[in-house]
C-alpha cells in the first residue's frame, strides 16, 4: 500500500510516459501504472477526503466510502487485466488513451463533488473516443465521431443539470445530496446524462455501434468503464427511483431478440451488455439494500465475465481477422485454451452455480420477488434464459464449434491468454467464494445464494433454456445466421440526420448562397452601375425643385403654429 497517493495520478503520469517512450519501457510502465494506482487506493482508509481549490471552487478529489471504493477497486482490476491483454500492441495512442480512460473512470467514482465528477465524466468521453479512433480506419473514424457526439450530449446534459441544480440552491457536495428527487430542478437532466452512458432504451445504439468497431484490445477497455461508471452514478444518486424499474426491465428484454439474429459475435456481446446493465438498473430502481447490493455486485462481476468474453472474441479476431458467426467455427481444436476460457465466461454470464454471475444476478431477482414484483421476476427469468441462449451458447458454439470453417488459427499471444486466465480465475473464485465480494458491498449482506431453492431454480432454468435451443436448432426454426445489418433505433436519427443535412445543404444552403450573392455581389454592382450613369454636373431644374421647397416650408409653418 502507498499512503497519501491520489490513485488517479499514476494513470496521468503513466499515460504521458507511454506516449513518449516505446519498446520494453512502455510495456513496463503500462502494466505498472494500474498496479501503482491500486496500491494508492489500498492506502486510503474510508472517509478519506482530498480537498483542493480550483478557480474559486473547493473541489474534493476523493470522498471514499464503500460504494466508491468498490468501483475504484473494480476499475483498477479491469485496468490491470486490460493492459496485460493489450501488452503486445504497438499503438502509443491506444495505450495512452486506455490508461487515461481508466484513470478518468477512477476519478469519477472517487469524486466528492459534482464539479469533479463532471470533469471525470468529460474525460471519459474524450479518452474513450481516441481508443476507437486508434484502430486507424475510415470506418473507425466515423463511428468514433458518432460515439463522441453521444458522449458530448451526455456531458452537456449533466452540465445543464448541475447548473440548474446549483442555481436553485442545491449543494455541489455529493455527501450533502443523498438520493436525488426527479421533481427537483435540474435532476431530470442529470438522470438523462447518466442514462446516455448507461445505454437506456433509444439511447443505447452507441454501444452496439462502437464496441464492434474498436480494435480487439480497445473493445476490452470500452466494455469495462463507461457503462459501469454510469451504473455507479445511478446507484449513488437514484436508488429507489421507481422509473428505473421499468427502464431496466425494457433493457433486459429487447436486446435478447437482436442478439439472437445478430451475426457479428462482438455485436452480440454488445447487445448482451445492454441486457446485463438492465439487471443492474432494475436493482437500483427497486432500491432496497439487497437490490442495490445485487446491482453493484453484478456490475463488478459483469466487468469480469463480459470482459472475458470480449477478450475471447478479441483473441479469435486477432488470430483469424473474423468475428462473424458464419465465418467461424471449428476453432476448438486449434485454440483449446481460448475455448475453455470462453466457456468460463459463458458459464459466468449465464449464472451457472459456482460461477460469478449466479451470486449477483440471483440477488437482484430475489429482491424483486421479496418486494412483490412478481411480473418483474418472471421478466427477469425470461431475460436470464435469453442470456444463456445468446451469450452462454451462441458465442462459444458459433466461434469454436458448429461447422468447421477451415480457418488457419492458433492460440493468441501469451499475454492475451494470461489476461483471460486472470479474468476466468476471478469469475470462478467469486462464484465459489461470494463472501469476498459481499464483504465490500455498500450494505451488510444477509443473502445466501447457495440455498436449495436458488440452485434448483437456476439449474432448471438453464436446462430448460438449453433444451429449447437444441429443439429450435434441430427443427430448423432457430433464426439462421445471415450476413446483414439489422436496423436498430439509430435508423430514425440517422435518417433524420441525413434529411436535416439535405435540408440545410439544399433549400437553406442554396437559398443562403443566392441571398449572399445578391447582397454582396449583384446589388452593389447594380448600384454602382446606376451611380456611374449620373452626370458629373447635372443641370438644375427649378421647376422640379420648387414644389419640394414649398412643401417643406408649409410643413415648418404647420409645426411652428402648433408648437407656439
Amino acid at each position: 500500500m502507498i499512503e497519501g497517493l491520489y490513485p488517479v495520478l499514476p494513470f496521468v503520469v503513466g499515460a504521458l510516459l507511454c506516449f513518449l517512450l516505446g519498446g520494453i519501457a512502455r510495456k513496463v510502465i503500462a502494466i505498472a501504472t494500474p498496479v501503482v494506482g491500486l496500491l494508492g487506493l489500498l492506502g486510503l482508509p474510508y472517509g478519506t477526503s482530498f480537498p483542493v481549490s480550483f478557480f474559486g471552487f473547493d473541489l474534493i478529489l476523493v470522498e471514499l466510502d464503500k460504494l466508491s471504493y468498490l468501483f475504484a477497486l473494480l476499475f483498477h482490476i479491469a485496468g490491470i487485466i486490460g493492459v496485460l491483454y493489450a501488452l503486445h500492441i504497438k499503438s502509443r495512442v491506444e495505450t495512452s488513451a486506455a490508461l487515461l480512460y481508466a484513470g478518468s473512470a477512477v476519478a469519477t467514482v472517487l469524486a466528492g463533488d459534482l464539479v469533479t465528477l463532471f470533469i471525470g465524466w468529460e474525460m471519459l468521453a474524450l479518452t474513450s473516443a481516441f481508443i476507437v479512433w486508434a484502430r486507424d480506419s475510415e470506418k473507425a473514424l466515423a463511428i468514433g465521431s458518432r460515439y463522441l457526439v453521444f458522449q458530448v450530449l451526455s456531458g452537456l446534459s449533466l452540465l445543464a443539470g448541475l447548473l440548474i441544480h446549483h442555481q436553485a440552491g442545491g449543494s455541489l457536495l455529493i455527501s450533502d445530496l443523498g438520493v436525488l428527487d426527479l421533481a427537483s430542478p435540474g435532476v431530470p437532466w442529470i438522470l438523462l446524462a447518466f442514462g446516455v452512458k448507461a445505454g437506456f432504451p433509444m439511447l443505447h445504439t452507441w454501444i452496439v455501434d462502437t464496441y464492434p468497431a474498436a480494435s480487439a484490445t480497445g473493445t476490452v477497455f470500452l466494455s469495462a468503464f463507461t457503462t459501469k461508471t454510469a451504473v455507479y452514478a445511478l446507484a449513488r444518486f437514484f436508488p429507489g427511483t421507481e422509473e428505473l424499474i421499468t427502464i431496466g426491465a425494457v433493457m433486459t428484454f429487447f436486446p435478447i431478440f437482436y442478439a439472437v439474429i445478430e451475426n457479428d459475435l462482438r455485436k452480440v456481446l454488445s447487445y448482451s451488455m445492454i441486457n446485463q446493465i438492465g439487471f443492474m438498473v432494475v436493482g437500483i430502481g427497486i432500491g432496497t439494500e439487497m437490490a442495490v447490493n445485487g446491482a453493484v455486485s453484478h456490475a463488478f462481476n459483469d466487468v469480469l465475465f463480459k470482459g472475458l468474453l470480449f477478450m475471447s472474441m478479441g483473441a479469435v479476431m486477432h488470430v483469424t481477422g473474423k468475428t462473424r458467426g458464419t465465418d467461424l467455427g471449428g476453432l476448438w481444436r486449434k485454440m483449446p485454451i481460448t475455448t475453455v476460457l470462453c466457456l468460463v465466461g459463458a458459464a459466468s454470464i449465464s449464472a451457472v452455480p459456482l460461477f460469478s454471475g449466479f451470486v449477483s444476478k440471483s440477488m437482484i431477482m430475489s429482491a424483486a420477488l421479496y418486494e412483490g414484483h412478481v411480473w418483474l421476476w418472471f421478466l427477469l427469468l425470461f431475460a436470464s434464459a435469453g442470456v444463456l441462449e445468446h451469450a452462454g451458447i451462441k458465442i462459444p458454439y458459433f466461434a469454436f464449434f458448429a461447422h468447421d470453417s477451415k480457418l488457419e488459427a492458433k492460440e493468441p499471444p501469451v499475454n492475451m491468454l494470461l489476461a483471460m486466465a486472470v479474468g476466468a480465475a476471478l469469475c470462478i473464485f467469486i462464484g465459489c467464494n461470494p463472501g469476498w465480494l459481499y464483504g465490500m458491498l455498500p450494505f451488510t449482506v444477509t443473502y445466501e445464494p447457495f440455498t436449495t431453492s436458488h440452485v434448483l431454480t437456476q439449474v432448471q432454468l438453464l436446462l430448460f433454456a438449453s433444451l429449447s435451443v437444441v429443439v429450435l436448432m434441430k427443427t430448423g426454426t432457430y433464426p439462421p445466421e445471415l450476413v446483414r445489418e439489422n436496423l436498430d433505433f439509430d435508423f430514425f436519427y440517422r435518417k433524420g440526420g441525413r434529411l436535416l443535412g439535405w435540408i440545410v445543404d439544399n433549400p437553406i444552403g442554396r437559398g443562403a448562397a443566392r441571398l449572399s450573392r445578391f447582397i454582396l455581389d449583384e446589388a452593389p454592382a447594380k448600384v454602382l452601375g446606376l451611380v456611374q450613369k449620373i452626370p458629373a454636373h447635372p443641370p438644375v431644374h427649378w421647376q422640379m425643385v420648387l414644389p419640394g421647397l414649398l412643401l417643406l416650408l408649409a410643413l415648418l409653418a404647420f409645426l411652428l403654429a402648433n408648437l407656439f
